[in-house]
This record gives structure tokens, sequence and C-alpha cells, in this order.
């Protein structure tokens, strides 16, 4: 079967590098997740990655807590930035040559965003990760990787996540929560299902990007959506809800 999508960006979020820990990073998942990204790569498809800090530090729960949200925001954009370094180094130890950029300057230990360097990294075949958020408080991980993948004309959007896509209820809680395989823009904005917050989802549909929402923790499945093996939830705008 051939490639579906030759240029793609995944969303990771922090949370899904901690495995089984409750705070941090496992060495392990993050060396699994690493090799996934170097299947897909080594296939010929273009990788661009955004990932989140939820795992160091959650800038609306700072806010929550007492701390003003713009300074709290600031400091999870920070915390992205120490999971995209170690991404990078798992990935450069599997042999896959990475770029850190970051949309607030740290020259010391990374590539400031520029967009058409990002492109020409990807075009060489370099894996690209997109820290520090959007470099602006009061947006999401979520909201970042909808406007790179539009800057950078991604094909889609993996938003990979510890469940096998997108449910009408909290399976966790709901024994009868429907899955869904494909969907809509219009329906999550409506329904309110959050997979991705609603400038994220809005980002997406403007720019016709498609989603595919997949359970990260199977082995393959990066390689499964980039192949476009039927997994997952599929949102588009050509899509019917089913």
């Amino acid at each position: 079967m051939g490639l579906t999508y030759q240029r793609v960006l995944l969303k990771l979020s922090g949370e899904a590098l901690m495995g089984e820990l409750s705070y941090g990073i496992d060495p392990a998942v993050v060396t699994s997740i690493a090799q996934e990204v170097a299947d897909v790569v080594a296939s010929g498809v273009q990788v661009a990655i955004v990932v989140g800090g939820g795992n160091i530090f959650r800038g609306v729960k700072g806010a929550a807590s007492g701390m003003d949200r713009a300074t709290a925001d600031y400091i999870g954009m920070i915390a992205t930035v120490m999971n995209a370094m170690t991404l990078q180094d798992a990935l450069e130890r599997a042999n896959v040559p990475t770029r850190v950029q970051t949309a607030i300057s740290m020259q010391e230990v990374a590539e400031p965003y520029i967009r058409r360097r990002a492109m020409r990294h990807l075009e060489k075949g370099r894996v690209v990760i997109f820290g520090a958020g959007s470099g602006n408080p009061f947006f999401t991980t979520d909201t970042t990787a909808a406007l790179r993948a539009a800057e950078i004309g991604a094909d889609v959007l993996f938003k990979a996540t510890k469940v096998d896509g997108v449910y009408d209820s909290d399976p966790s809680k709901n024994p009868d929560a429907k899955r869904y395989q494909t969907l809509t823009y219009g329906h999550i904005l409506t329904q309110d299902l959050r997979v991705m917050d609603s400038t994220a989802i809005s980002l997406c549909k403007d720019n016709n990007i498609p989603i595919i929402v997949f359970d990260l923790n199977v082995r393959g499945n990066v390689k499964r959506a980039v192949m476009g093996d039927p997994i997952g939830t599929l949102v588009g705008g050509s899509c019917e809800v089913s």
C-alpha cells in the first residue's frame, strides 16, 4: 500500500511522554515514540511534531491556583521545550536528523521558528519539533498544532492520544459510549466533543486539514495512519458522522 500522506504534523500531549508515571518523562516511552516516528520517516514521509508540556506544568492549573494566567502559560511553553529537546535526543539516537524550533527565542538550545526554514528541513528529511507553543499565552498547543500544520502545508494533523478515537461520551465512565469512525468539524464544535479546543478545530476547518485521532500506545499506529488505514476517528470537511 502506498502512502496516503506525504507531510504530516503529529500532535503529542506532554502526558503521552509520562507513560505510567505520575509526573515527568519516561525514557522508555520516549524511545518507543521515537522509533515509531523513525519508521515513518524511513518510508519517505515528512514529519513535524508539536508537543505539549502537561507532564511538567499546565498553565491552566497554575492560573487556577492563583498564578497570573499569562505567566503560567509562559512557564508551560518552556516545559514544552524540555519535552521537545528530550524527543530530539531520542530521535537522533534512532538516527533521525531532527531540529527543534521554538516560538520563544532560546538560541543556545534551539532554532527560532522560521516557517521557510522549517519547510526546508522537512524537504531534507529532517523531523522538525515545534516547541514553546505559538509563543503567545491563552493559546493551547492543540491550536499551535493546527496553526503550524496550516503554515507548513501539512496534509493531515495526527492527534495521538491515550484512547482509540473520538467517543460520544467518556468511555472510561460510560461502557456504552460510541466511538465515531468519521466526524465533521461542525459536529465536534456543536456537540462540544473536546477532541481539540474550538480554535484548533476552526483553524483546521478553515484550511481543510483533516484530523485523525488515534491511540498512540498501539505499536505501529503512526505508520498505519500515514498509510491511510482506517484507525481511530477521521475528522474532515467531506466526512459524515458515523
